[in-house]
């Protein structure tokens, strides 16, 4: 005879409840992303923001210290964007322009005898080159002449030119306050649970907002520099290309060096061994060296389970969810680390 088991119940309750939460964050992925972007940027600028209120402000309301923080970065935006842009539209369209010549530096290239066992190879490129080189040579051209054009009118999106920003304000205004509501609704060991959740997580995202942006400028420093010395052409746009991939867990580094070396090769440059070398001595210096100083053991992620997560946030939000795994996952980590220690301590 069938009877009640309470045990079933709360199991068939946790799995439902469970199902219908990630249900809700698929569904609301696009208005997650933005409070989550802006918590983000949130934690970038909280250093700045701290430091003005100590030594600035003095005492007085933390919104004077944020709005001097807000307009510092838009004028140290506005800066970048003159300095830095224009150089880079301007190797964009030189790039485009150029194309042709890159396209029958490489069919001479292929058209070389040696080595005779890879001419079925060479044959078959050249072959996919005559036909496909016209229509992505214009196509190509179009698109880089209006890169400047694109990369403006992403800025420009409402959303993320002045509601990330605006959400980043009340976060950094009132966010003592919301964190403060959050652990009221617990008491004792729960509490204390959730406060080191909090504690690990503000620490862990502050970390790697603050170490992406850093490896983000020196990849940008380094690479242009080194471009230029050994006559690389278009070395801030590669270099730019290269900074902006650094957001994207190992598909954007992996991806940017696909395309300097593809660079190298089609431009005859002749340092494409010495540009392969710079590329694996300057990842093995940053993944060993200074992203473990700039981050927290807490990002510390099988790159498997960052491969798997680079993926499944692709499937969900694009390019924005690659960005987003990284600390997704590592919250995940504290989050169970935490309960497993919350379990083992005994009750009080």
């Amino acid at each position: 005879m069938l009877g009640y088991d309470s045990h079933a119940a709360r199991a068939a309750w946790s799995v439902f409840l469970v199902a219908f939460l990630l249900a809700m964050v698929y569904w609301l992925r696009s208005v997650l992303l933005v409070f989550v972007l802006a918590i983000l940027f949130a934690y970038l600028v909280s250093p700045l923001v701290n430091l003005v209120d100590r030594f600035v402000a003095r005492g007085r309301s933390r919104t004077y210290s944020l709005a001097g923080v807000y307009v510092l970065l838009v004028g140290v935006l506005v800066v970048g964007s003159i300095l830095i842009g224009n150089k880079v539209a301007e190797e964009a369209s030189n790039l485009a322009a150029g194309f042709p010549n890159f396209v029958g530096a490489l069919k001479q290239k292929l058209a070389s005898p040696d080595p005779v066992w890879l001419q079925p190879v060479k044959r078959y490129v050249l072959a996919q080159i005559d036909q496909h080189a016209p229509s992505l040579g214009s196509g190509a051209l179009a698109v880089l002449q209006q890169f400047g054009w694109r990369v403006v009118a992403v800025l420009s999106n409402v959303v993320f030119l002045v509601l990330i920003p605006i959400l980043s304000f009340f976060f950094l205004k009132d966010g003592r306050k919301l964190t403060d509501q959050i652990l009221a609704l617990g008491s004792g060991r729960r509490r204390a649970m959730w406060e080191d959740i909090l504690s690990d997580l503000n620490v862990l995202l502050g970390q790697f907002m603050r170490a992406l942006v850093i490896i983000s400028m020196a990849t940008l420093t380094f690479y242009s520099i080194f471009f230029a010395i050994v006559g690389l052409p278009y070395p801030v746009l590669l270099a730019s290309v290269a900074a902006v991939l650094e957001f994207i867990p190992l598909v954007g580094p992996v991806t940017a060096a696909a395309i300097i070396l593809l660079s190298a090769a089609l431009s005859g440059a002749g340092h494409i061994v010495l540009v392969l070398v710079f590329l694996i001595a300057y990842r093995f210096l940053n993944d060993y060296g200074l992203s473990p100083h700039l981050m927290s053991s807490g990002t510390a992620l099988h790159p498997l389970l960052i491969i798997f997560g680079a993926l499944a946030g692709h499937e969900l939000a694009g390019v924005p969810g690659m960005f987003l795994s990284v600390p997704v996952l590592a919250a995940l980590r504290v989050l169970y680390v935490r309960a497993r220690k919350a379990q083992a301590l005994p009750a009080s």
